[in-house]
């Protein structure tokens, strides 16, 4: 199964890639294989024009390649959802504009989404009227201080869909790369219209 997710995920990585959400080899991208290994994008790897091939197995728990070539710098943080979310088979770490300016301009910790009707592409929402709380991480190149303040986070309030790394992009996952690419799309979408409503608007 998990060789279909990674044909999948590579689609998925060309669909990122033609949308610009992951520029300058920026991003990274995972699917699970079991409770021990996942397959993750090659560091310095184009995203749209990924192949199977492109992607490194990594232990789960120790962060290591037994290929010896180089995974991502932020492994850390797809192993860590990987540990934290055990229905999790698929995460997505992108760069787009509206993530990455919008974390700068919310200071809060969360970002709140609310009054969207597209807040129902994300798994579990079933009314605009809700309110969705998206968690805004300061950003830190040391990954594993910010994976260990992740985990304190998720250990005190849910985290759903993903999180936002201020001035850094969006991390979100699903049970398959179907959800965690929805959620993504979803979640840009939301963004785009929390970031213009602001622009618009002095509320």
């Amino acid at each position: 199964m998990w060789q279909q997710r990674l044909t999948q995920l590579v689609t998925a990585c060309h669909w990122i890639g033609s949308k610009g959400w992951a520029p300058a080899t920026g991003g990274n991208m995972s699917v699970r294989e079991d409770e021990q290994w996942c397959w993750l994008s090659e560091s310095g790897r184009d995203k749209g024009t990924l192949t199977t091939d492109d992607f490194l197995k990594v232990n789960i728990a120790t962060l290591q390649a037994p290929s010896g070539r180089t995974p991502s710098a932020e492994t850390g943080l797809h192993t860590l959802i990987y540990r934290l979310f055990p229905e999790a088979n698929a995460v997505l770490h992108v760069h787009t504009v509206n993530a990455t300016v919008l974390s700068r301009i919310e200071k809060n910790a969360q970002l709140a989404l609310s009054g969207y009707e597209m807040q129902k592409s994300l798994t579990g929402q079933q009314s605009h009227l809700d309110t969705v709380p998206i968690a805004i991480f300061e950003n830190d190149q040391d990954i594993a201080a910010l994976s260990a303040r992740i985990e304190a986070y998720a250990q005190q309030h849910p985290l759903h869909y993903g999180f936002l790394l201020r001035g850094h992009g969006l991390t979100c996952w699903g049970k398959d790369v179907s959800e965690a690419r929805r959620h993504l799309e979803g979640l840009e979408f939301l963004f785009e219209c929390e970031l213009k409503r602001r622009l618009y608007t002095t509320e």
